[in-house]
């Protein structure tokens, strides 16, 4: 298949695309040669400029995929919680408490057992506590400088919902291994194709564009009767679409190909 227009990325997530040429990230701008810089600074989008370069690109106003908001809330779990209560997005209740005064109210605000997390630079599970007593928060608190606390729910799974640009790539379900509080696939969760609720569908669609959002999985849960947006995921994993059947690579050409991302 022969495509009609060339993209460039600088991370390698499109470097299997046949539509795509992939520079790959240079820590200093100067160290792309001079025909590379050029590709750089002509092209419309720059696809997967990573964090770094993407807050360089929206300065000069080039546009790029993921979107600059995508990037800003890679691996923040305390600006999404931040954003999604601005937005009025449904989401477990939530606080974060900072420096040692603050900390010692966490349980005025929350009863045993609840979730507490590391609110910035973790994923896939990791980072992610069932405090049951002040044992286990006081262990939290040694690994964390600041206490990011959400009421816990009785769940044993919950939905990842993939957002590629304004439409939904992909949505699943993933069960918590028996012997786990967390459904994330790294930790042991196994996927379910059975069909995700139009609800949760519509909602992921929302959270990503009030939130603007591009590519993003979404994780969903459904709780005594409504549902609750729970975390954003900008470094999804593919284990999803390979369990469907679902070619990555393919669908990203297609999208690219038909100007939706």
């Amino acid at each position: 298949m022969k495509f009609q227009r060339s993209v460039i990325a600088l991370e390698g997530r499109l470097k299997q695309c046949r539509n795509v040429v992939t520079l790959g990230v240079r820590t200093n701008f100067s160290d792309y040669r001079p025909g590379e810089s050029d590709l750089i600074r002509q092209a419309d989008t720059i696809y997967y400029p990573t964090t770094f370069y993407a807050d360089l690109f929206n300065a000069i106003g080039k546009n790029t995929f993921p979107s600059y908001h995508t990037y800003k809330c890679v691996q923040d779990k305390i600006k999404q919680t931040a954003l999604f209560n601005l937005a009025g997005i449904p989401h477990p209740r939530t606080r974060v408490f900072y420096g040692k005064t603050q900390k010692q109210t966490i349980t005025d605000h929350f009863q045993f057992p609840f979730i507490a997390k590391i609110g910035r630079g973790s994923a896939m599970g990791r980072g992610v506590f069932l405090i049951r007593n002040r044992e286990n928060l006081e262990d939290y608190l040694d690994r964390s400088s600041v206490a990011y606390i959400q009421e816990y729910l009785p769940l044993d799974r919950d939905m990842r919902i993939v957002v590629i640009g304004r439409k939904v790539a992909h949505a699943y379900w993933r069960i918590a291994p028996d012997n786990d509080f967390r459904s994330n696939v790294a930790v042991g969760a196994s996927i379910s194709l059975d069909p995700v609720p139009d609800a949760a569908l519509k909602l992921a669609l929302h959270t990503a564009q009030a939130c603007g959002w591009n590519d993003v999985g979404i994780d969903i849960c459904q709780f005594d009767g409504g549902f609750y947006v729970l975390e954003a995921n900008m470094k999804y994993g593919r284990e999803g679409f390979r369990k469907a059947g679902i070619d990555y690579t393919h669908l990203m050409e297609m999208m690219i190909e038909r100007h939706e991302i």
